[in-house]
């Protein structure tokens, strides 16, 4: 089923008779499997709204992001929060959707500077499980349900409703990049160097460690830009080169390894005790991003790296394998919150069905 307009959507889900699998681009397959009859949104595609001088895009949920970040690159504009792309890390060859973006909260390296995908989008509108069609935010800015919908649905993977359109506010793209590099650091000394660059007054957009590597980013004016930069090396050492960011934004030394990919986060001071943790635990490679409080772990298929969260505290996540639950166990609050929003907005649980477990 691949329906054309929201209203055919709304039918479908309203006369369904089973659980749904909501397909977008099938590029972010994090979460446990999911039975039912497929249901793409690929028909749901293009951008109805842009407005640069507002600073403002209304897309459709299937639209590829390509074309919206093509789209945005004409204008020399972005999204803030700098969307991954995964498909390295699933071996999956079809283009990414804005839905898909949002309905996973993909969050790039620049979240510690622009925040989140969910603080980018402004408006939302999607079908609920029993076919009702509803919209919060974007241009109306008017709250009715007493939810917050815009929050909610971003991250909800596909189990609370189906994205039709989503609302964002973008930026300025940067005039110019600038990337000091520290060779050779220990994870506790990367944790202190990138804490030392978040804490300055050079407005640091990108905080990470790769292969044994700290690598800080600044952008903007090009004058700024290279005084920024000079004074990083100044305070911290290093060296200003180029860099690619996308080797870390999509994790491109894990893409092509074989093995488990874990994603923890929690607080930056703790990330080089967790990397110590999970090196015990058999991890093969351990990276650090958002300063520290983002750590990514590759691990021999099967093995069970959550446990070495300890006392630490945070959350963990098996974004590719198998054998292990993929999600962090949730409080008895958070279970009974999450259940009571499944019941408000799929109360027939046909929607996703198990993909969070």
């Amino acid at each position: 089923m691949n329906p054309t307009t929201e209203l055919e959507l709304a039918d479908i889900i309203a006369s369904a008779k089973g659980p749904l699998r909501i397909v977008g681009g099938d590029t972010r397959q994090i979460g446990h499997p999911v039975d039912g009859d497929a249901l793409h949104t690929s028909g749901l595609s293009g951008i109805t709204l842009y407005e640069p001088g507002a600073l403002t895009l209304v897309a459709k949920a299937g639209t590829p992001l390509a074309e919206i970040e093509a789209v945005l690159a004409s204008e020399n504009q972005r999204l803030p929060f700098e969307p991954s792309d995964m498909r390295g890390l699933y071996g999956a060859s079809g283009q990414s959707t804005i839905g898909g973006v949002v309905a996973t909260n993909a969050s790039g390296p620049r979240r510690i500077q622009a925040g989140s995908c969910r603080d980018s989008v402004i408006g939302v509108q999607f079908v609920d499980g029993q076919g009702q069609i509803l919209k919060n935010g974007g241009r109306v800015m008017k709250n009715v349900t007493g939810y917050d919908l815009a929050k909610l649905m971003t991250g909800s993977r596909g189990t609370l409703g189906v994205l039709t359109e989503i609302s964002f506010k973008v930026l300025p793209a940067p005039e110019a990049t600038a990337t000091v590099v520290i060779e050779d650091q220990s994870a506790e000394e990367a944790v202190a160097t990138m804490s030392a660059a978040l804490g300055s007054p050079y407005d640091v957009n990108g905080a990470a460690h790769v292969g044994g590597r700290t690598v800080i980013r600044v952008e903007g004016l090009e004058g700024s830009v290279n005084y920024r930069a000079a004074e990083l090396v100044k305070k911290l050492g290093g060296t200003v080169v180029d860099f690619d960011w996308t080797t870390v934004r999509d994790l491109t030394d894990f893409a092509s390894r074989d093995g488990d990919i874990w994603r923890f986060s929690v607080k930056p001071s703790d990330g080089p005790k967790l990397g110590a943790a999970l090196r015990g635990r058999g991890a093969l490679d351990v990276q650090f991003d958002w300063g520290g409080g983002l750590v990514w772990a590759l691990a021999p298929e099967g093995a069970n790296l959550r446990a070495a969260l300890g006392d630490i505290g945070g959350h963990a996540t098996l974004i590719r394998g198998t054998g292990q639950p993929v999600f962090q166990p949730e409080s008895t609050g958070i279970k009974l919150l999450n259940e009571g929003l499944r019941m408000k907005f799929d109360p027939r649980n046909i929607l996703n069905t198990g993909r969070m477990g």
